[in-house]
């Protein structure tokens, strides 16, 4: 972390700090209710935040607190985990139709909101649902806590929008200066949360990564998985990628690096709007695109590769990274975004 942060660190007094330890504590110690607005859907759309949002959501219940979660129409339940789900009306994202957005304010889920009665709201960032959120939390006097997930700035460049930079880091301080707390998913995140002066820094806080180490394991590698993802050529080298298929997320590298290994065969295990056109890139090339795939079928395509392959440079996160080291896969990575803090510079091996 940079030196600003480290300084708010050093600043705070040992009595504040036990003030904030007790806090913390009465919080952790009873249940609570919580409205969480997730923005799109993490139980139809295609994204890296899909399981951990639905892992959080479990995670929550079992430690019995209640929860409401608002999040886009399309596909969504009317119950997960016993968290009551609520779906709002949805429209496209004008800049990326496959986005369904939604401001989720109508007096239906306001009302539903008020009855629950939460302790605390929380919404996904950036969005616009989160300005929903934001105005039921401030209307309720609810404390208001918004999780960045999709880093807007590093996308801007790869859609030739570089002009749109300013604009979007004055919506994310604008956003955030209204929380009473925002979450990052990483410290890359952090920091550049206080190189553009988003909030300051004793209201940010890091969002410890987790992963579900019975879903993702080594146990399910299977012959039946390899010899699908390879074309029918088990024996050869095969690289897999996860994920949702965008022009950010720099896939249009691996035609690159599967050019100098003739020998090797790579998956594409996802789906998204790039994939057309990732498809017809890998024309001709040993490259399997099977599609989504969900629950035992996911966990063996991870744990049956020999390596996995992650050229994204604009992760906020990276949950299919930490995915695949649970599946006892190594993992090749950009060096960018949250990358390092799930492979830090000490455990890199260079062959």
């Amino acid at each position: 972390m940079s030196s600003r942060m480290g300084e708010a660190a050093a600043d705070t007094t040992a009595p504040l700090l036990l003030q904030v330890e007790e806090a913390d504590a009465e919080w952790s110690s009873r249940p609570h209710r919580i409205a969480l607005f997730v923005e799109p859907s993490p139980f139809a759309y295609i994204s890296g935040y899909k399981n951990r949002f639905q892992n959080f959501i479990k995670h929550l219940r079992e430690m019995g607190d209640e929860v409401l979660v608002v999040t886009t129409h399309k596909g969504a339940p009317e119950e997960f985990h016993g968290a009551k789900v609520i779906g709002s009306w949805s429209f496209p994202c004008p800049l990326y139709q496959n986005v369904p957005l939604s401001l989720a304010l109508s007096p239906r889920i306001f009302s539903a909101v008020t009855k629950f009665k939460p302790d605390i709201i929380h919404a996904t960032s950036p969005g616009i649902m989160v300005f929903g959120a934001l105005a039921i939390a401030k209307m309720i006097s609810v404390p208001m806590v918004m999780s960045y997930h999709t880093h807007l700035p590093a996308y801007l460049p790869g859609y030739n929008l570089n002009w749109l930079l300013g604009p979007t880091w004055s919506l994310i301080r604008c956003l955030h200066r209204s929380a009473d707390l925002t979450l990052v998913p990483s410290v890359a995140i952090a920091e550049d949360f206080e190189t553009a002066n988003v909030v300051s820094a004793n209201r940010i806080r890091l969002w410890n990564k987790g992963v579900d180490s019975e879903s993702f394991h080594p146990k399910f590698q299977r012959h039946e998985m390899r010899i699908k993802l390879s074309g029918g050529e088990p024996e050869k080298p095969l690289i897999v990628h996860v994920g949702r298929f965008g022009r950010e997320k720099n896939l249009d590298f691996l035609k690159r690096v599967m050019e100098r290994l003739p020998a090797a065969r790579i998956a594409f295990v996802g789906d998204g709007p790039y994939r057309a056109e990732l498809e017809k890139m890998f024309t001709g090339m040993p490259a399997v695109f099977t599609g989504m795939l969900q629950g035992e079928e996911l966990s063996q395509a991870y744990a049956s590769g020999d390596v996995f392959a992650m050229p994204s440079e604009s992760e906020t996160l990276g949950q299919v990274v930490l995915e695949s080291m649970a599946s006892g896969v190594p993992v090749v990575a950009a060096r960018a975004g949250g990358i390092p803090d799930i492979i830090p510079k000490d455990k890199e091996e260079n062959p």
